[in-house]
């Protein structure tokens, strides 16, 4: 029988391959007759030969626009060029003239904050008509419009102090042309590439002057007449030879930790396709996920206490991580106690997380939090042993934790439960997800007797059926649900950075942790500006 998570995984494969296919072959092509690249031939050329690109918010929006925007129209992901992680933006020229979308903005913004908290270089791969107009009051306006990313630019460049290169291979029109502007280098392409406040249609409606597009603002005009930009490139692969030499030019930076500890032989991952099972609702040994993913297994904090929970420190590829992890199925209690449920935060396991957290960020040690949780306790024995408590000394510990924070959701991520456990709006350096998560504020059977249970209630001791309206309104609530809990409409959302499949989970983690250990300071909100930043 094929498990769940295989045949979510298939589905997942056979929608990927069609949203890297961007606007279709037709617009490819007529990318080639340009004398262009695409946005991924020009990212696969950056990369190192063999490397790994980890490609984030491959899945955003591609369930809006009737199917019209694959990517939001742009290529956003780490990659390592040179032997160096870098972050990559690279504007999808094949759909809608790589213009941008709402969720464009939020790409390319979670892109940069990926940057700032890593601390690594940011290349932009510009090649942009500008604002995508019918939707520009989802871009323009706001306190997380496009003007941000021209915020998080500057942040970088004064203080911060993250090169960003910027290669403009195609449009850079308007607004947008502040995004190369505001980096530290910029590479023009002859021919293919103009950068500009406006076209050589506006300039006409504005001013009555006719003049060429090359000729306003081309490559050699931005290199040799305005100084704006400050290397020219011949065409795409010169273009990207040069990038690459730039980066390969940067001083490493100071501070940043190198890689430690012995390495060892990848576990057989594969095998994790067969541990979840087929119903999400049922327990299975988190215990076996972890052996598939770390170096030589879990040295447990505290293994026989809170048993629910798993706190432990382990090695991934040779990287000090602490591990948190949810245990599911009825697991049984001390001498007289009893059982408790798998998946379920209890003030005990609370206050074991929050202490096992605050060593980890003392000693300096980066923590992932592998989700599977339904929640926190409830009920008045929970509440009698100060469950609110408990579980605040659990969200302070996690949300002040100065190191690198990774999560990966294998299953559930539900109610305050996902919050303890790294959830987005707590920052974290990178949240992945296996296709079987699930991510809502409860399960759809929870929302259901939340919300009609008095009238199945009633319904029940009248000895008599739902009513039909009821009945319907039910259905719909766990259509509903269970759309929602798709990992595919988070990833479409944002809500987390990519889908993994589980035979690549350990290198994505070890990607990860390499790039967040660039930044030896704290790991806290988009970025924190270090004290001595204000001195030049």
């Amino acid at each position: 029988m094929t498990s769940r998570l295989r045949a979510l995984s298939a589905e997942l494969r056979e929608l990927e391959a069609r949203l890297r296919q961007g606007g279709g072959p037709e617009k490819i092509e007529r990318q080639h007759k340009q004398g262009k690249l695409t946005a991924r031939e020009r990212v696969e050329r950056l990369c190192d030969p063999q490397s790994r690109f980890l490609e984030v918010g491959l899945l955003v929006a591609y369930d809006q626009y009737e199917s019209q925007a694959p990517g939001a129209g742009v290529v956003t992901g780490i990659a390592v060029v040179e032997g160096r992680e870098c972050v990559i933006v690279a504007n999808d020229a094949t759909v809608k003239a790589g213009s941008w979308w709402p969720e464009t903005i939020r790409k390319i913004l979670r892109a940069q904050e990926i940057a700032m908290r890593c601390r690594i270089p940011i290349l932009y791969l510009v090649d942009s008509a500008g604002v995508n107009l019918p939707y520009q009051g989802g871009v323009f306006p706001g306190q997380y419009g496009a003007a941000r990313i021209f915020y998080y630019n500057s942040i970088m460049r004064r203080y911060l102090r993250i090169p960003q290169l910027a290669a403009v291979m195609g449009p850079c029109i308007a607004g947008g042309a502040y995004l190369p502007a505001l980096s530290d280098l910029i590479i023009m392409v002859k021919g293919t590439s103009f950068m500009g406040l406006g076209g050589s249609n506006l300039v006409k409606g504005a001013t009555g002057q006719v003049i060429d597009g090359e000729t306003l603002g081309g490559a050699v005009t931005h290199t040799e007449v305005s100084g704006v930009a400050h290397y020219t490139a011949e065409d795409d692969d010169d273009c990207i030879e040069q990038l690459r030499a730039l980066v390969k030019k940067l001083p490493t930076p100071a501070g940043a930790q190198s890689d430690v500890g012995a390495r060892s032989a990848a576990p057989d991952s594969v095998r994790l396709y067969d541990v979840l099972p087929a119903d999400h609702r049922m327990q299975y040994d988190m215990h076996e996920v972890l052996k598939a993913i770390v170096d030589d297994g879990v040295s447990e904090f505290q293994a026989q206490l809170a048993r629910e929970i798993i706190c432990g420190d382990a090695t991934i590829d040779g990287l000090p991580v602490g591990i948190i992890a949810n245990q599911r199925g009825l697991i049984k209690g001390r001498a007289g106690e009893k059982p408790r449920f798998g998946g379920i935060i209890y003030a005990e396991s609370a206050e074991k997380v929050a202490f096992f957290i605050d060593r980890c960020d003392r000693q300096g040690i980066p923590l992932l939090f592998v989700q599977d949780v339904s929640g926190f306790m409830v009920g008045p024995e929970a509440e009698h042993e100060g469950i609110i408590r408990a579980g605040a000394r659990f969200v302070e510990a996690m949300a002040t934790a100065r190191v690198p924070k990774i999560v990966l959701t294998v299953n559930h991520a539900s109610g305050a439960g996902y919050y303890a456990m790294a959830g987005q709006g707590f920052d974290p350096d990178f949240i992945f997800s296996w296709p079987t998560g699930r991510m809502a504020v409860m399960e759809g059977e929870a929302a259901v007797q939340a919300v009609h249970a008095p009238s199945i209630d009633n319904a029940k001791k009248a000895g008599k059926p739902l009513d039909a309206d009821v009945q319907q309104a039910i259905e719909e609530m766990r259509a509903d649900y269970e759309h929602q809990l798709d990992a595919r409409y988070a990833a479409a959302r944002g809500y987390v950075d990519t889908l993994i499949y589980p035979e690549e989970t350990r290198d994505v983690l070890a990607f990860a942790l390499r790039a967040a250990r660039r930044n030896a300071g704290p790991h806290l909100g988009a970025f924190v500006l270090p004290a001595h930043s204000f001195d030049a």
